[in-house]
């Protein structure tokens, strides 16, 4: 996939290689300073939805770069409360506002980095650029609004970044994986069973296995009981932590604050008849968590992700 985006760059960036890359760039970026500390950075680019940015000395000058590669390097050898110029890149490649698009050719066929910081003539940060901008600007000039790539959606589908350390996590490299694929409360249980008895082949704490099952249950009872589709629970473990991912395809959570309450519940009277819809469910979760991030979006499902600290 990757070569075939650089293909369609190089392609239509002949037609358009004297256009000028302020033309094209990102535009204001979203920089962090040297003394910033790099949980801070793992959260900027958590809300923003970046996987880099650059780093500037005092009147926005150009000084360094960090992303993600970086985030999870500090994650297995440093400390969050660690300052970005202890991890960045010093002294990156960068653009000038005014060189043209053909010049990024030039130097992105060497270097293929994700992303560009771009300067002004007092080496002023004024924006930053990807390959995605160049594509995005191009297909505007052109006059599509949308572009649909099938192999792109599966190229995504296949790779999860972490709400909670920023990481990118391989969803077929997981190392458990359930389909939530039945309606029944009957069944609800059956995925944290099998995470569990996974666990203790593992040889997990039992402590951490106990919470993890709590959760994932009752995690699975919100997909059955209120999602109205589907679901998928994953399973990474790592060195020094287990992180756990519940995402289910559907209808989502009209008001997360108040579905956080305890005692709030949507499900319908035959559901709470049978022992469920207690309105314990996403409170239990967060208590029998460290950490615990959701996400979700009306029509289009949730995403709850959990991480535990192995001691």
């Amino acid at each position: 996939m990757q070569n075939d985006v650089e293909k369609l760059v190089d392609m239509l960036s002949k037609v358009f290689s004297n256009t000028k890359i302020k033309e094209i760039m990102t535009k204001p970026p979203i920089v962090v300073t040297q003394e910033t500390k790099i949980k801070y950075v793992k959260d900027i680019m958590r809300i923003k939805g970046i996987s880099g940015m650059p780093v500037i000395a005092p009147g926005f000058k150009l000084v360094g770069i960090i992303s993600i590669e970086d985030i999870i390097r500090v994650f297995e050898n440093g400390s969050f409360d660690d300052r970005v110029n202890k991890w960045m890149t010093p002294d990156p490649v960068y653009l000038k506002e005014d060189e043209m698009l053909l010049h990024f050719l030039q130097v992105n066929e060497d270097l293929k980095y994700g992303r560009y910081p771009v300067v002004n003539n007092d080496h002023k940060v004024v924006g930053v650029v990807t390959k995605l901008d160049i594509l995005s600007w191009m297909f505007k000039k052109l006059g599509y609004i949308y572009v649909h790539d099938e192999r792109r959606e599966k190229a995504l589908n296949k790779k999860y970044m972490s709400t909670i350390t920023g990481e990118l996590l391989d969803k077929e490299g997981v190392d458990f994986t359930y389909k939530i694929d039945y309606d029944s409360v009957e069944m609800i249980g059956a995925a944290a069973t099998r995470l569990k008895r996974f666990l203790k082949e593992r040889k997990i704490q039992e402590d951490i296995i106990r919470k993890i099952s709590i959760a994932t249950y009752e995690a699975e009872a919100n997909v059955v009981i209120h999602s109205g589709s589907t679901g998928n629970i994953y399973c990474w473990i790592k060195q020094d932590h287990i992180k756990v991912l519940i995402e289910d395809f559907g209808k989502g959570i009209e008001d997360l604050e108040q579905a956080m309450k305890e005692g709030f519940t949507t499900a319908p009277d035959n559901i709470k008849e049978k022992g469920f819809g207690a309105g314990m469910g996403l409170p239990n979760m967060k208590r029998f968590s460290d950490r615990m991030t959701i996400v979700s979006s009306i029509g289009k499902g949730v995403k709850v992700e959990i991480l535990y600290y192995i001691k």
